[in-house]
């Protein structure tokens, strides 16, 4: 089996692959997104080949007819300029025709003898992952992604049969990761929207036979957030004292790495105050939240709380700078329910969340079985 060594900028400069940095900020603007309309990837939206969906942002038609050199299509790598350097999306059937933001480079392959699935799959590789931060990070405060960079990645290519055989083998893995995540999304759909019934539509057990006094249940409370909860510090932890173990690192995109001691006992909520302001996490378990967030310890935790919290808006439109101002957030309003109902919701919402946590921990075991695998076939080390 024959394997080829190239660079990206290699292979720019002979035509085969396309880079384009994403809008500049006075081409695509604050005003120009709407509700609805065509979605558009930005850093947050970027995970390890994957998109992560949450808080997606939308222009209308003549905006994207403008940026039209920045429509995405299937095949598509897209990295992030700042932060999350070392992630990429491979951009899907799914994604097609949406926008490449401002903070985002895009990779356009024009070869059908180069696979962009072998190309995704290989920047999963660790060896990739580290390379990456190392020549991003610079000391600098957020790592910063440009396109000479990319242009000095190495790929190790076999010929095009081989990079299919090898993404057909791997592919059975996210298959079944992606299963697994559809399901996940559906039990959390369907308890956003017993939330929402009980508490916002005000359609809960017995809401027949209870009055409503100035637009609450009897028995019932409005309260602020700084009323029921403490919103504690999240601890930094650089990249480089991160020692690899079982303990989930949580920032205001989620989960960002793994550590080998927690800061925090769970079950606890976390919360994004940089970056995703307002984003909202739930921990299963023990956790080290980091000092983009906010995390809510383990007696105050519930089920009730973590979807109240999702449904409240923390954006402050009247800060120059975003983010989550702790006195701001204490300052949202939640409709506190009496005990039994609490109570009777967190009783409902248990077993969906225990089929999470199973659904999740198979995830976790399907990773690292691919990931076992990953650079033995990236590296020819297993013949296919």
């Amino acid at each position: 089996m024959n394997w080829k060594k190239v660079t990206i900028g290699d292979l720019v400069e002979d035509g085969t692959i396309e880079l384009q940095t994403g809008p500049f900020g006075t081409q695509l603007k604050a005003s120009d997104y709407v509700s609805d309309g065509t979605p558009v990837i930005n850093v947050r939206n970027i995970g390890y080949r994957v998109l992560n969906p949450e808080k997606l942002e939308y222009i209308p038609e003549n905006v994207l007819n403008r940026l039209s050199r920045h429509i995405l299509i299937p095949g598509d790598i897209v990295f992030g300029r700042k932060g999350a350097v070392d992630r990429h999306l491979l951009v899907t059937s799914l994604q097609n025709e949406w926008l490449q933001g401002s903070d985002c480079i895009r990779m356009r392959i024009f070869s059908d003898k180069i696979n962009p699935d072998f190309i995704s799959y290989s920047f999963l590789l660790d060896s990739h992952k580290n390379w990456m931060l190392i020549q991003c990070g610079n000391k600098a405060t957020m790592a910063s992604l440009n396109q000479d960079v990319i242009k000095r990645i190495q790929l190790n290519l076999p010929d095009n049969v081989t990079q299919r055989a090898i993404v057909d083998i791997l592919s059975k893995y996210d298959d079944l990761i992606e299963n697994n995540r559809r399901r996940i999304q559906l039990l959390e759909e369907a308890a956003r929207l017993l939330y929402q019934e009980w508490f916002v539509r005000l359609r809960f057990p017995g809401h027949e036979h209870t009055k409503i006094v100035d637009g609450v249940p009897e028995g019932w409370r409005k309260k602020t957030l700084g009323e029921t909860t403490v919103l504690n510090y999240g601890k930094a932890l650089k990249e480089e004292n991160r020692i690899p173990g079982p303990i989930p690192v949580f920032g205001s995109s989620g989960i960002v790495g793994y550590h080998e001691k927690p800061l925090v006992e769970g079950p606890g909520i976390i919360i994004g105050r940089k970056g995703n302001v307002g984003s909202v996490f739930w921990a299963d378990s023990d956790f080290h939240p980091i000092d983009t967030v906010y995390y809510v310890n383990k007696e105050e935790t519930s089920f009730f709380l973590y979807y109240a919290l999702s449904n409240i808006s923390f954006v402050n439109t009247d800060v120059a700078v975003p983010g989550l101002n702790r006195t701001y957030a204490y300052s949202r309003t939640i409709i506190w329910p009496n005990a039994t109902i609490m109570e009777m919701f967190d009783s409902f919402i248990t077993p969906i969340h225990t089929q999470i946590s199973l659904l999740n921990k198979n995830i976790d075991s399907v990773v690292k079985a691919r990931d076992l695998l990953l650079p033995r076939l990236m590296n020819g080390v297993i013949p296919v």
